[in-house]
This record gives structure tokens, sequence and C-alpha cells, in this order.
């Protein structure tokens, strides 16, 4: 049977197929362009929540000419006439960056595109619109009170949170409303809404994709990545955004794979639902030949307490803006931001020779592994109004899905979350990390654990 995602009620062709299926001519970009712009418009749907702008003029004519090209032979590029979202925080000429943010609203419009906005219409992609976020990317929620949260596609009845910081561009996905989104991740923005929406989400070394016109939360740990139905198709997307070459990926066997199961913290608190969809995903690891073994970091314990780049860095940035218009902000994220002011710069500085020492650790603790697995983050998505009912509530939950993820930040590491969880289960992800540089052996490991996975019922593909 043909692999089809299924995410809510519809299917998410992976992207190759959609590919496949312009080049036959079973497809226009048009058509695969108003389908998205129809998701994005129904009432009854989450678009308006999802897209604070949306491209509808320029994505139809984007498409129209696309598809003209390819009527005369050319092929515009790897993503030529493919939707894609883009978070809100990527420069587009002419036009103001919002980041989730009402702040910033009469600020001064970009003169150019971000890097990897250029990079996606080179590539031939349909740009649909800016996909909603956490004000300033500074949460792993997905709530922004600014423009409304949407709501994560496993539970529209309870409302449950979609993850965050790149929550619409996880929504945009899983509800037809684009092929795939771009996104950012500084402690897990990327794999976070991936992990909690049944969806593959990747986010690389961060030096592997150009930061130039990315509003920052963190420069020390931001990375840009992508949010779409499976590994391939992450791959593909990376490739561009990277401006390399795509990485093949021919999902083998597992076996004489070797997996280091990091133990520690980063399995402590773990839901009823993320446990089992856990163990029982190493299981078929290891079933399948591959060998899964503990994996203890003795450094582990000294990250938590050395990853405090991004208040500090985030303070930098916003010390006018909060000193002029504090009170616009979301105060979940401005108290956050503020925590950055009380940080000395000796104390700064020696973050770094800490973070140092810690990633060298890693590099020998994790040679001679494939790669390093661990829950992507250890509950279910919680309802959205109980998380806004409650600061407690509320910044309990935040730390819990940062923490594993953003793991491999400080360690300047690459990460894919796959789904692994059984159909009409809450969705879970299972992180697939390694060292920075590792991106193309963590796709290629992924893809065949994604294969695995697939084989054995495990994900949400049928």
């Amino acid at each position: 049977m043909e692999n089809v995602l299924k995410v809510g009620s519809e299917p998410l062709r992976p992207i190759a197929q959609t590919l496949q299926c312009l080049a036959r001519g079973e497809v226009t970009s048009r058509s695969l362009t108003d389908d998205c712009l129809r998701a994005v418009a129904d009432p009854q749907g989450e678009g308006k929540r999802t897209f604070t702008r949306v491209y509808e003029e320029s994505a139809r004519t984007t498409a129209d000419e696309v598809d003209l090209r390819r009527s005369e032979g050319v092929v515009a590029g790897p993503l030529a006439g493919l939707p894609i979202s883009i978070k809100d925080l990527f420069d587009v000429a002419g036009e103001t960056t919002l980041s989730g943010s009402t702040v910033l609203a009469d600020a001064p419009s970009a003169t150019a595109d971000a890097a990897v906005v250029s990079r996606l219409r080179q590539a031939g992609a349909v740009l649909i619109g800016r996909t909603n976020m956490t004000e300033f990317a500074y949460s792993g929620l997905g709530l922004n009170p600014h423009y409304g949260t949407p709501k994560n596609p496993y539970d529209r009845a309870t409302g449950r949170i979609p993850g965050g910081s790149s929550s619409g561009a996880a929504v945009s996905v899983s509800d037809g409303m684009a092929a795939a989104a771009v996104g950012s991740d500084t402690g897990g923005s990327i794999r976070i809404p991936a992990a909690l929406c049944g969806l593959t989400g990747f986010k690389p070394t961060a030096r592997r994709v150009s930061m130039e016109g990315v509003l920052p939360l963190s420069p020390t740990l931001d990375s840009i990545g992508v949010i779409a139905p499976t590994v391939a198709c992450c791959a593909l997307v990376d490739a561009v955004l990277a401006g390399q070459a795509t990485i093949t990926l021919l999902p083998g066997p597992l076996s004489g794979m070797r997996f280091g199961v990091l133990r520690g913290f980063v399995l402590d608190g773990m839901e009823d639902e993320v446990a089992r969809a856990f163990y029982t995903a190493l299981s078929t690891l290891s079933k399948a030949g591959a060998k899964v073994e503990d994996l203890y970091f003795g450094s582990l314990d000294r990250v938590p307490g050395a990853n405090q780049f991004a208040a500090p860095e985030a303070f930098a940035w916003h010390r006018e803006l909060l000193a002029m218009h504090g009170d616009r902000y979301d105060p979940h994220v401005a108290i956050r931001i503020r925590h950055g002011a009380g940080v000395y710069a000796c104390d700064y500085l020696d973050l770094f020779t800490i973070r140092t020492e810690i990633m060298r650790e890693a590099a020998r603790t994790f040679e001679g592994f494939d790669a390093v697995l661990l829950p992507t983050v250890p509950c279910i998505a919680p309802a959205i109004a109980t998380l806004e009912a409650s600061d407690d509530a509320y910044f309990d939950a935040n730390g819990a899905v940062l923490r594993n993820p953003s793991l491999f930040n400080y360690l300047d590491g690459c990460a894919l979350s796959i789904p692994c969880h059984r159909p009409g289960e809450a969705p879970v992800g299972l992180m697939v990390a390694g060292l920075g540089g590792w991106d193309a052996r963590i796709l290629r490991v992924g893809a065949a654990i994604e294969a695995a996975l697939l084989q054995q019922g495990c994900a949400i593909f049928s």
C-alpha cells in the first residue's frame, strides 16, 4: 500500500510523491496551492490562528509561473511548485517581520529577503504565508495571546497546544495548508511541535543554515529547521536551506547500527503514553537488529545550569523595546527575557568555557554510536485552557517540553523528532540525535528508523 501519513482526517503525502505527481501532470502547482489556500481560509479550520499573513495573490502567481515553465519543459528547482510556509521571524522584502508580536508593528520593513527565503524562492517553492509562533520564539508551548493559538490536530475538541515556538509551522503541515514548513529551533522549537502534532522535525547543526535576515532569540543556540511528513521530506527542504546537494537516503537494515539510549533526567517524568511509545520503539529497533545500549553522559546534569545563553542574549536585543513597550509583550515572554538583565558579563563569558568542556566530553562519549535516542518531550500535548489559567502550569509545562530538545542545541548538535506512536494514540516523538556535523548521518539513520517503525505499525502511517 502507498504510504500516506494521516495526522487528522486528511492524508498528507510525502514531498517526493507530490513531486512525482507534478512531473506526471496528475496535479499542477496551481491546484496544490489552491488546495492549501482553501484549507487556510476554511472558517471551520485553524487557518486564522495558524498564519499571521497569507500570500494568496503572490502564491497563485508563483504557482502559475511554475506550471507555465514546466509545460515548456523547465523545472524551476528541487521544490518547484510546492507550497511551503515560513515562520514569522524571517525577513521578506517590503514587509515588517513581527515575530509573533504586536510591538514591532511600526518597525521598518525589511529591505531584502532572509537568506532562507531567497533560497526557497530560487528552488521554486510557492510561499503560502507567514506562520504564527510564540512571541519572539521564547517558549516551547506555542501559545500566543496576540494572534491566538492554533489547536493541536490530535485533539481539537479539548484544545491542546501545538507546541512551539514554531506552532503555526506544525499546524500548517498537519492541516494540509503547506507541504512543509520552515521554522527555527533554539531549544526545541522545531522538534517540540513536530512531536506533539505527529510530524517529523529536523534541527540541523546551527552553522549549516544561514541566519541572515532572521530575527534572533539566542545567536549562540539559534538554528533553522524543517517540519514535514517524513525524514526524506525534511532532508529535501533542509538541503535547499543549506544550499547543498540533497542527502541520499536509502533506508537499509538496522542490523549492526549502534544506538545509545541516553540515561538520566531525560527519561524522568515520562507520561504513560510517552513511556509506552518510547520503549515500544526501542524494542522495535532492537528486534530489527540494532544494538540498543544504555548511554551514560557524565556531564548531563551540568547542562541545565550551564545552558543560560538565551536570557542575556535575548535581553541584549530587546532591552530598548522592553523599556518603551514592555506592557505590550506577552507577560510570559517578557519575564523570561528580563531575567537576562541580571547576568554579569563575567558569568556570561564563563558559560562559553563550560560549554566547550561539556561539548568535548560529549564528543568522547557519543563516539562509536550511530545516534543517541531519547524521548523528544516527556509528555503529550496539554490543554491550552489549563496553561492559560495558571502561570505555574505554564512554566512547569514549558520547562518540561524544552528539557530534552534543548540539550542538543547546547551541544551544538543536530536532531530529528520522528513519530513513534500507534494510530489513534496521542502523538509522541522519538528524538534521534547526534553531534554537530552529523547531519547526513542522522538523516540517514533517521530514515532507517522511520522505515522500521512503519513496518511495525509504531508510526502513524497507513
